[in-house]
């Protein structure tokens, strides 16, 4: 028999805000819910294709208050390679777009949660419903920000106390962005983007996001700007802009605006033509500078403060452009302790 909740003889468990309905017998908890940050590129300088198909790039990444939610469920009795994942139905993610989303091993949250597993003495299966919030294919690393909340919700699930480094070491074997969705803030990535610094950003900038109703591959946006640049060979970029980092350290968004650039917006206006008038409204609304975050779709305007942003955003809704307003640099994942 189940026990009975003194107060009206109803089953603890139905209420889901009781004290002890979120943890087992064991004082481990049922359920843990964390966000991880989507991301823009405030430059990407990207150098020649490698024989391993990759590019050495310098970037310098981000993280931008639009977050991903991963909540984990422990599936006690199961065994640890029992890892189901579904989409939150509150997710404001287009449906279409949605409906593309892996539900199996080939999500990369589901691989978080299976290294995890690997190192974990006590896992167990798990449920992941993830909330989609940043642009899929969108040039923001969407799903590895979903790695990185799994990464954070299966360790706190199963107690497995690994450190900071141990769960970076993880991210990096599920790809560049996963390490950056982890760390948060400002950083500078080298190599293939996953040699990671941090950026002195102490304030956060104001920015607008204007999403696009479809997705962009990067591998086609990478292949795309190796044709436009027919056989000639950049050099390695070692470096990025001294000048931007100390905009950021500044937070000086007048200064920020003139180092803002991307080497792979031309490949993705090439493959979207119609992204060109986008960039072109940012400017024209009165946004310090636009540019296309990542491998794109997604069109990131930079703006002077949070007022102007959101009058950015009211411009653009009258032009028939999905926008939002976002603040940069934010924390990486974390955990929500009110789930």
């Amino acid at each position: 028999m189940e026990p009975l909740n003194p107060r009206d003889n109803t089953p603890a468990d139905f209420f889901a805000d009781s004290p002890g309905a979120e943890y087992d017998w064991t004082g481990r908890p049922k359920h843990v819910r964390v966000q991880a940050p989507g991301k823009i590129n405030a430059s990407l300088r990207v150098g020649p294709l490698l024989d391993t198909g990759y590019h050495h790039v310098a970037s310098t990444y981000l993280a931008v208050s639009l977050y991903e939610e991963v909540q984990a469920t422990a599936k006690p009795g199961t065994p640890a390679t029992d890892v189901t994942v579904s989409i939150d139905p509150r997710s404001t993610v287009a449906p279409e777009l949605l409906a593309g989303i892996p539900l199996d091993a080939a999500n990369l949250a589901v691989r978080a949660a299976l290294l995890v597993a690997d190192v974990s003495e006590a896992a167990s299966g798990v449920h992941l419903e993830i909330t989609k919030r940043v642009p899929i294919a969108g040039g923001m690393g969407g799903g590895s920000a979903d790695a990185a909340a799994a990464l954070v919700a299966c360790d706190a699930l199963w107690h497995t106390g690994l450190s900071k480094e141990e769960l970076s070491h993880l991210a990096a074997e599920l790809g560049a962005d996963v390490p950056f969705a982890l760390l948060g803030g400002a950083a500078v990535g080298l190599g293939v983007g996953d040699r990671l610094t941090s950026a002195l950003a102490p304030q956060p900038l104001h920015w607008v996001l204007v999403e696009s109703g479809f997705g962009l591959s990067t591998p086609a946006v990478y292949g795309t700007l190796d044709t436009l640049r027919d056989g000639a060979v950049p050099a390695e970029p070692e470096q990025v802009d001294p000048a931007l980092l100390a905009a950021l350290r500044a937070a000086d968004p007048e200064l920020l605006a003139p180092c803002l650039a991307n080497d792979l917006q031309a490949a993705a206006v090439h493959l979207a033509p119609g992204l060109q008038e986008v960039l072109d409204a940012g400017p024209r609304l009165g946004a310090l500078a636009s540019l296309v975050s990542g491998s794109g779709p997604t069109v990131a305007m930079l703006a002077r403060d949070r007022a102007h942003a959101l009058d950015l955003v009211a411009q653009l809704a009258g032009d028939g452009l999905d926008a939002q307003a976002v603040e940069g640099p934010v924390h990486g994942a974390q955990r929500i302790f009110n789930a």
